[in-house]
């Protein structure tokens, strides 16, 4: 067997790791990982082929046809050893972010600013799972001075397993929502799964950002050391509150830190939705925090452009105005961004909804779609609004009524006979249901 003081001599003399065989720089060291239809074991000699230096594997059979296989017990037990090793050896600080909603633009948002003044390593994409985060840990080196995680959690003891990997100094949630329910079981489990980042951050004496305007979030955030608020209806730190919506569809807003003091700050971001708000306020309060200047956190959160279906908006050749939200969607979301779409003045458009299932919902989905279809009918009375439904879990809760498409593909052809333009667009959906693949028919 290969101890973990082995692994890491020999990784620090090939510190760029890789579990795709796809993807495989010269010189790497390969983790042959298993899953429930692959077992990286057996394609563990390809990786060295194809220029991998060392491939760390845990099947005894295989780890004999050559010594450049460094067997292990678990490939992926040892790959997150690995990956605490190096975060505890460097010694980096270490900002974890979690929640239901946001959790991806607020770190996308508070990378951005962070940048403006520190050398800083964040989550790349979605790398925010048990694989994902000592993946990300594992591409820092001696010159970064701060990392920034994103943790994402589908069942009990998820978060609790990534802090012990990455020994969070900082902890940020966004929010907690009805997401994941097939996992967690309820929103009690939710809540008590995120909240395993506060413990892990409490026990080590550590900082939270917490939003003020969340009672369960102040609840829960109580006993640690030092508590950074940020907020729009109650006294924090950050203050911020949207300014009044003329025709643009971007986040302008305004900010203040009366007890430092800063005078009142405006910004205008490229995010669509005023839910960002939160978002936005807690990379200033970090930024703050880290003593980066106010024009610099400005700048920062202005010019950065959200891509991957996040709050994008997009002007189609064909005059329509498309909000794509599509890369996740819960009751929580879903309802926060059809509010929203309705509040954005049409300039004449019609409006059009294109709402995907929300996935791994549980017990709760047909409730949970059912629900929304109910206050959809109501949005209806107020002003047009055409409601297109792409998935099996509508088509079974309408069973054929409505616009109701059991799959992206069919809806894809309907589009392409039947073109959308000069219409202000919503998508929103589950990222399993592949609604961005309508992009390029809007």
């Amino acid at each position: 067997m290969t101890s973990l003081e082995e692994l890491y001599t020999l990784y620090l003399q090939h510190p760029t790791v890789s579990t795709d065989t796809r993807q495989l720089p010269e010189g790497c060291m390969f983790f042959a990982l298993r899953g429930t239809t692959f077992d990286g074991n057996k394609f563990a000699l390809q990786a060295l082929e194809a220029g991998a230096a060392y491939a760390v594997v845990d099947d005894p059979s295989i780890a004999t046809q050559s010594d450049r296989l460094l067997l292990v017990p678990d490939v992926l037990q040892a790959l997150q050893q690995l990956a605490h090793h190096h975060r505890k050896t460097l010694g980096l600080p270490v900002i974890a972010i979690t929640g239901t909603n946001g959790k991806t633009t607020t770190k996308e948002l508070t990378a951005a600013v962070l940048s403006e003044g520190y050398r800083l390593l964040y989550t790349e994409g979605n790398l925010n799972n048990h694989i994902g985060v000592p993946l990300t840990l594992l591409r820092l080196r001696s010159e970064h001075q701060l990392a920034l995680i994103e943790m994402g959690a589908s069942k009990p003891g998820d978060i609790a397993e990534l802090c012990a990997i990455a020994e969070p100094d900082y902890g940020l949630i966004t929010n907690i929502g009805e997401a994941h329910l097939e996992g967690f079981g309820s929103l009690e489990g939710v809540k008590k799964t995120k909240g395993e980042l506060y413990d892990s951050v409490r026990s080590r004496g550590g900082i939270l950002f917490v939003h003020a305007d969340d009672p369960t979030l102040m609840e829960m955030s109580q006993g640690a050391e030092k508590i950074i608020t940020y907020a729009e209806h109650v006294s924090a730190l950050v203050e911020g509150e949207v300014c009044p919506q003329g025709e643009e569809l971007f986040l302008h807003f305004r900010w203040i830190a009366p007890a430092l003091p800063i005078p009142l700050q405006e910004v205008r971001t490229h995010l669509v939705g005023d839910y960002n708000l939160p978002n936005a306020l807690a990379a200033i309060a970090i930024g703050l925090f880290f003593r980066l200047p106010v024009v610099q956190i400005n700048e920062a959160l202005s010019s950065y452009v959200p891509s991957n279906s996040r709050s994008q908006l997009i002007l189609s050749p064909r005059g329509n105005r498309i909000i794509a939200d599509a890369y996740n969607a819960n009751p929580s979301s879903m309802q926060t961004a059809i509010h929203n779409f309705l509040r954005i003045p049409p300039m004449g458009s019609p409006r059009t909804l294109i709402l995907g299932d929300m996935n791994e919902l549980g017990q709760e989905s047909d409730h949970a779609h059912l629900k929304l279809w109910d206050e959809l009918q109501q949005y209806g009375t107020h002003q047009p609004l055409r409601v297109i439904l792409c998935g099996p879990k509508w088509e079974a809760i309408r069973r054929g009524e409505g616009e109701v498409f059991p799959s992206v593909g069919e809806l894809k052809g309907y589009l392409q006979e039947h073109p959308l333009t000069e219409t202000l667009i919503l998508i929103k959906g589950s990222n399993s249901i592949h609604l961005s693949e309508l992009l390029p028919l809007l």
